[in-house]
């Protein structure tokens, strides 16, 4: 059975079947998404993002504009979000269109849709509690290289963390929270260091720059952060507080 025998057999149908990666059953108001294994992060996967409105050449792709219809009849209208899962094809970097499908499950599971920060996703009814993992191993301030302890990780340097520290100091970059004020000398020189761009997402050693490429953030920014694939930027989540004080 291929995408488009599985997607007709649950009685849903779309405008061009080439580069449409969302669907629509009308008669039962189900919405289909695609829910790519590289948008995906436990149970939760981007399905629709405002940074998708152009492709690197600046030019609209096709199913954007239906899939925020799509969007629209979930919350406004009703419609039942369901996803299944699609495995990625592995392409050139600089290759433009259609994202290419390697594999796909013929399963539709129930979600429900959240909004985080400028993305859509699909959802069980509650979100993913796992926190990012750090080990420590020094290593200059070469960073990245994949290990395996129980479970795949990538190595983080201690001297990449106190040099940042060194720099921005134990306040969060985000909240402005401080360990040191709330909890006193337990607080004391206390912070989480966040990659802004992450481990799992370079997956090579790469030469880690303290100042550009780290940044102080208090465990709960941190996590939050590390909640969503891919994860939200620190600017995203900043936006995200300063809207909630309204």
């Amino acid at each position: 059975m291929n995408r488009k025998q599985f997607i007709e057999s649950h009685g849903a149908t779309c405008r061009n079947w080439t580069w449409s990666w969302s669907f629509i059953n009308e008669k039962e108001k189900i919405i289909i998404f695609g829910a790519w294994d590289l948008y995906t992060e436990g149970n939760l996967s981007v399905i629709l993002s405002d940074d998708w409105e152009k492709n690197r050449n600046g030019k609209k792709p096709a199913g954007y504009e239906q899939s925020k219809e799509h969007i629209r009849l979930i919350k406004e209208e009703d419609y039942q979000l369901k996803t299944f899962p699609i495995k990625h094809s592995q392409v050139h970097e600089d290759e433009d269109g259609p994202s290419k499908i390697e594999s796909f499950e013929a399963k539709l599971s129930d979600k429900v849709l959240k909004r985080i920060g400028n993305r859509w996703y699909a959802s069980d009814s509650h979100l993913s509690n796992q926190l990012p993992e750090e080990i420590s191993n020094p290593e200059l301030y070469a960073e990245g290289t994949s290990k395996t302890i129980t479970v795949n990780t990538y190595e983080r340097n201690p001297k990449a963390r106190a040099e940042c520290i060194r720099t921005f100091g134990c306040k969060c970059s985000i909240c402005n929270f401080d360990f040191e004020k709330t909890y006193g000398s337990a607080g004391e020189n206390y912070i989480h260091v966040h990659h802004i761009i992450p481990l799992s997402e370079i997956k090579k050693e790469y030469e880690v720059n303290p100042k550009k490429d780290l940044v102080p953030l208090c465990a709960n920014c941190h996590a939050i952060i590390h909640r969503t694939n891919p994860a939200l930027s620190v600017e995203e989540l900043r936006e995200i507080i300063e809207g909630n004080k309204i």
